[in-house]
């Protein structure tokens, strides 16, 4: 079995260099796969996949352009990583999966260094410390949060990334298999909303973390920061006495409460799966959300963005495999919300406004309460 761990870093000053110069690396010859790909397409020629890529690269345009002997300066796996994610990228494009690759942009897109095990001294992992290639030993911040070596868990691989100058490692670590009991409890049934994240159907809900004083306190002062890097770029533009040092540092006190606030959705939303998870029911039943549909209302396009149901689902997924736990999903065209569950009567004209759900049976209760329980008994599902 195959889990992946991921927790905070605490490099040198020259492991840090090592690590920016390898990103980089690997951000620019992404960029250099993409635009070749597009010259070939614009010429009429073949497409390059990425071996024939790295074998061109390697053995024809560096030694022929002695100005890019700099990109074998770098873990070479992490290079053909990059080539490979935008095979990928194509491939997926070319299948009608997903839009035309988009070129990565320095600080913006979310470059990551790979690395991975090719001899037995590679990714060895200790309480305190972790051997990355190239890097040699690095320091952990949370001490005992990755599997050690010595205890028999072996890393396959692993990431390396960058958030608001703070660097973080993402392992892939095999574990034996644990035989899980099967869980005897009854089912429940979650109903994800906007009014508030989760509706469980035995009676708890968990609020909209985005409604506490501690986010909202943090949100105005991002915008306050926003606003002031905002007249930094301005001043720039105008010719006026802005250093560059500056912007910079007001950026990365931007980029830094953007990851605050990311943290602590993410921190709630882990502790809302835990404790659901902790009452071990026998199935956990949710709704398949059309949430890229629901980002296209410009009225609840931040709202449904902030509560991160997408991470949800997937965590709950992972969550629910590790306790032998089925997940079932719902179709998104099921009337959890317009059915009755003391009698099973439609209610077809329902509004979006009505938040007390009224019955001719004589049943009345909250709307969302009501939908958690039509799914924690829906008959036709699917196992994520």
């Amino acid at each position: 079995m195959l889990k992946s761990f991921k927790t905070e870093i605490n490099p040198t000053a020259e492991q840090k260099v090592k690590i920016n110069k390898t990103i980089g690396t690997c951000r620019y010859v992404y960029n250099f796969y993409l635009d070749y790909n597009k010259s070939l397409h614009d010429k009429g020629e073949k497409f390059m996949t990425g071996k024939s890529f790295s074998v061109w690269l390697n053995n024809e345009y560096i030694p022929n352009n002695p100005d890019k002997a700099w990109i074998k300066e770098v873990y070479s796996k992490a290079v053909k990583k990059s080539i490979e994610d935008g095979c990928t990228a194509f491939t997926r494009f070319f299948k009608h999966q997903s839009a035309f690759p988009n070129f990565k942009k320095k600080g913006k897109s979310d470059v990551k260094m790979y690395f991975v095990k090719n001899n037995p001294k590679d990714c060895q992992c200790e309480r305190h410390r972790i051997n990355i290639p190239t890097l040699g030993w690095v320091r952990l911040k949370e001490k005992g949060y990755i599997p050690t070596t010595k205890d028999g868990w072996k890393i396959k691989s692993g990431t390396i990334s960058v958030k608001a100058d703070r660097y973080y490692v993402s392992v892939l670590v095999e574990l034996p298999d644990v035989k899980i009991i099967n869980n005897s409890n009854d089912g429940i049934g979650i109903d994800l909303g906007l009014k508030a994240l989760a509706i469980v159907s035995n009676g708890k809900t968990y609020k909209n973390i985005n409604k506490s004083a501690r986010l909202r306190k943090l949100e105005k002062q991002l915008r306050r920061e926003q606003r002031c890097l905002s007249r930094k770029y301005e001043n720039l533009k105008k010719g006026e006495s802005t250093q560059k040092s500056n912007i910079q540092k007001q950026k990365l006190k931007v980029q830094k409460l953007h990851l605050r606030i990311n943290n602590i959705r993410t921190d709630y939303i882990n502790k809302t799966i835990a404790e659901i998870v902790k009452a071990k029911p026998s199935y956990i039943t949710i709704e398949d959300l059309n949430v890229s549909g629901m980002m296209k209302n410009r009225h609840l396009s931040k709202a449904v963005a902030s509560q991160k149901f997408y991470e949800f689902r997937t965590k709950l997924k992972a969550k629910c495999d590790d306790n032998g736990i089925e997940l079932r999903v719902v179709d998104r065209w099921y009337p959890s919300s317009k059915i009755c569950h003391c009698c099973g009567a439609i209610k077809k004209d329902l509004k979006l406004s009505d938040r007390i759900y009224r019955c001719a049976c004589g049943y009345v209760g909250d709307r969302d309460f009501n939908a958690s329980l039509n799914l924690r008994d829906a008959v036709t599902y699917e196992v994520a």
